[in-house]
Order: C-alpha cells, then sequence, then structure tokens
C-alpha cells in the first residue's frame, strides 16, 4: 500500500481555489494563503511551515494563482490594494512589474499574464526550496496557474522559459 499523498498549497485567499482544488487534487490537502502569494521568508512563517511540513508529511508543494487574481490585476493595472498589506504589498506590486517587463522580452507574448504569474511563481519556488535547504525531506516545490474560464489548473512555464534578465559587461 502507498502512502497517501500529502500536499501544501500556498494560495491567495482572493482566488477562492481551496474547494477547487479539494474537488480536483483528491489527496490530503493544506493551504497556507497570503495576498497574491507575496508570500514572505521571516523565520517565523518559515519556522511554521517547517513544522506543517514534518508533523503532516506534506510530500509537495504548489504555489497556485489564478489568472485572475484581483491582487495580480491590481499590481499590473490600478493598484487598488496598495493600501493593504503594508510595505510587504508594496514589495510584492514592485516583484509583479519587475516580471512584466521580463515577460515582455520573452516570446510568449501569445498568453502575457500567464508568463507573468510563471515568472513570478518561479521566483517564489526558488526562494521557498532556498529557505528549506537545510531541512530534512524537502518537499517537491512546484507552480500552478487556475483559469477559471477552462475550470482547469496548468503548470507554470519551465524555469528554462522564465529566464531572468541580466547584464553582462
Amino acid at each position: 500500500m502507498s502512502p497517501m499523498h500529502k500536499y501544501l498549497y500556498l494560495i491567495c485567499p482572493t482566488d477562492y481555489l481551496e474547494h477547487t482544488i479539494n474537488k480536483t487534487f483528491k489527496y490530503e490537502n493544506y493551504f497556507y494563503t497570503s495576498l497574491g502569494n507575496s508570500f514572505v521568508h521571516d523565520d517565523k512563517t518559515m519556522e511554521y511551515i517547517r513544522q506543517m511540513i514534518k508533523k503532516h508529511g506534506i510530500g509537495e508543494i504548489y504555489f497556485v494563482l489564478s489568472m485572475d487574481n484581483k491582487i495580480v490585476l491590481s499590481a499590473l493595472d490600478n493598484h487598488e490594494f496598495s493600501n493593504i498589506g503594508g510595505r510587504g504589498l508594496n514589495n510584492f506590486y514592485n516583484e509583479i512589474a519587475r516580471q512584466n517587463e521580463n515577460s515582455k522580452m520573452s516570446s510568449q507574448r501569445d498568453n502575457h499574464q500567464f508568463s507573468v504569474l510563471s515568472y513570478f511563481l518561479n521566483k517564489k519556488i526558488k526562494e521557498l526550496k532556498l529557505q528549506l535547504t537545510n531541512s530534512s525531506n524537502i518537499p517537491t516545490i512546484g507552480g500552478k496557474i487556475y483559469n477559471r474560464n477552462h475550470g482547469a489548473f496548468t503548470n507554470v512555464y519551465s524555469d528554462l522559459v522564465c529566464l531572468e534578465k541580466y547584464h553582462l559587461n
């Protein structure tokens, strides 16, 4: 008998995806929320995540955002939520703007918003992996984007597609 899969989903509360995730991925699912997945890697949060992984035997972690995420759309357009969340959300807005510029330079013009979300979630995946490097039993970490129009989750673009912009002298 194989062990039951246990997943941790890092989601935005404005997406209301808990039910959809539970219906789609019929495993033992756990959730951690932060606006726009602006997940901060401070000591207290990381200790909580490590304890959750150990206590529940989490095997995989996914950052998840919906294509119509209100916080991301606000960051790309009118900054409607800029007064919420203090400095953390301002950092998030700056990061989305940077990822938007990186995405414009790639050839993924057919689905610009998916590219922006992929860039952003790939960065979050790298940051979390770095924070968990000294932990035992590091889960697999990935990203998914939910499209309400199609009712489907899609894996983010590969980190190879979402290359960062570098300047060499």
